[in-house]
């Protein structure tokens, strides 16, 4: 019995150092890694965030493993990374041997892309084996890539909904299961899980996709807890939970037109560099801005009404429905135009 409550008050200890720490992040910055010549694996590379988040790692002198199922927008990306690679191209000096300067070639990062659905479990596991073949073992994995339907659930069809939980969610399963047993092996690596707010609370209209951002974000902390428990500790993970971003994803979404000012769309570019602050710090859990830490806490000690209550003064009940309308609008005028 003693040891039990020797062991309770150690946890308290430890549980307070924990706040402790946590707390002096917010005053003293910590130092960011370094991540030069780190293998880093971006799906949904050719767009979005992917995009932004392949510019950030190549400024920061990593070598660029792309994913995406478009050819096009993905080769699009690696040109812009290629080009941040050329203007960081500066010779580097040292000493010479026998006491003059002499100019030392940089590292030369380099960018791959590949064609992948990670919506197809064997398109991962192949792309991933010639990743492995071609560049090298992977230091970091970025699960970025994510679909929405834009349809209400009783007018989605089954495949969208499937495909929205294969590629938002399931796909987090296959990339990890590809990259992890390396990491394990060399107890180092970072896996990243981009997900959403709507993976911490939801709203009305967007099931499928609230429920895939749910799971992915389920499936990062079982799988945090489970290298806890391996005590891994090389092996970081970072969850990203941004608030709408501006990306066109969610076109005409709105929450109403009072409180839009104080909460807009998120500028993708601001959001990516939250993020890879989070990253590169190795802080577990980045949410942007900051208010969504709250809400998600509100929403755990809350009664179910009061949410709701909240929801409708924000306009947060009904804030998809004219992104939905837009989309069906939009199908309507094509299959309208493939009928003349």
């Amino acid at each position: 019995m003693m040891i039990i409550i020797a062991e309770f008050f150690v946890v308290i200890l430890k549980v307070l150092w924990a706040f402790l720490t946590a707390g002096a992040k917010w005053v003293v910055r910590p130092k960011e890694k370094s991540v030069a010549g780190q293998v880093c694996v971006i799906t949904g590379a050719g767009s979005g965030l992917g995009r932004l988040f392949a510019k950030e790692f190549a400024r920061r002198r990593a070598i660029l493993v792309l994913w995406d199922i478009n050819s096009q927008s993905n080769e699009e990306t690696a040109e812009m990374v290629r080009q941040i690679y050329h203007d960081l191209d500066t010779p580097i000096t040292k000493d010479g041997p026998v006491g003059g300067v002499e100019e030392v070639p940089p590292f030369q990062p380099q960018v791959y892309t590949y064609v992948c659905d990670v919506g197809k479990r064997e398109s991962v596991y192949s792309t991933a084996e010639k990743v492995r073949r071609e560049v090298g073992e992977v230091d970091i994995l970025i699960n970025n890539a994510g679909v929405v339907s834009g349809h209400h659930l009783l007018e989605c069809p089954d495949e969208l909904i499937e495909r929205t939980m294969v590629v938002n969610c399931h796909a987090h399963f296959w990339t990890t299961k590809a990259f992890l047993p390396k990491m394990l092996e060399l107890n180092h690596g970072h896996i990243v899980t981009v997900a959403s707010s709507l993976g911490l609370f939801s709203t009305a209209g967007v099931e499928d996709y609230c429920a895939s951002k749910f799971g992915a974000i389920g499936f990062h902390e079982s799988l945090s807890h489970e290298l806890k428990a391996s005590e891994k500790d090389g092996i970081n993970m970072t969850l990203v939970c941004p608030y709408l971003v501006d990306t066109g994803m969610f076109k005409g979404c709105r929450i109403r037109k009072e409180i839009e000012p104080f909460l807009p769309p998120l500028k993708p570019e601001f959001c990516v560099k939250q993020a890879m602050r989070a990253i590169l710090t190795d802080q577990p859990m980045i949410c942007t801005p900051r208010i969504v830490y709250m809400v998600n806490f509100m929403k755990s000690i809350l009664p179910f009404e009061a949410i709701v209550c909240m929801y409708r003064f924000l306009g947060a009940d009904k804030c998809m429905y004219p992104f939905l309308a837009q989309r069906k609008e939009a199908m309507n005028n094509n299959e309208a135009k493939n009928g003349i």
